[in-house]
């Protein structure tokens, strides 16, 4: 829950079952600011998530950086093999 209220609630449910194929539910979190912000900015906010996520056991599958379209995302994995973005 957003900590201020402002944001969307997000709760997740456990299954029994582990990922077998495809996710069923993909998440962008997106830290960086959206594209008012500067490239530079967004991709240091991203960096700084991203390493946290790694610490917490996310592993870095991809990074999408598109300096000519002012982008730049990373796709990650959780430990259970569940795939999202921070942008």
């Amino acid at each position: 829950m957003d900590p201020e209220g402002q944001g969307p609630r997000v709760w997740f449910q456990q299954v029994p079952e582990s990922k077998v194929t495809k996710n069923r539910l993909h998440l962008d979190l997106k830290v960086g600011g959206g594209r008012d912000v500067p490239l530079a900015v967004r991709t240091e906010r991203v960096t700084a998530t991203v390493d946290r996520l790694k610490k917490a056991g996310a592993t870095v599958l991809r990074i999408m950086d598109g300096p000519e379209m002012e982008y730049y995302a990373v796709v990650l994995q959780d430990p259970e093999g569940n795939e999202f973005c921070v942008v």
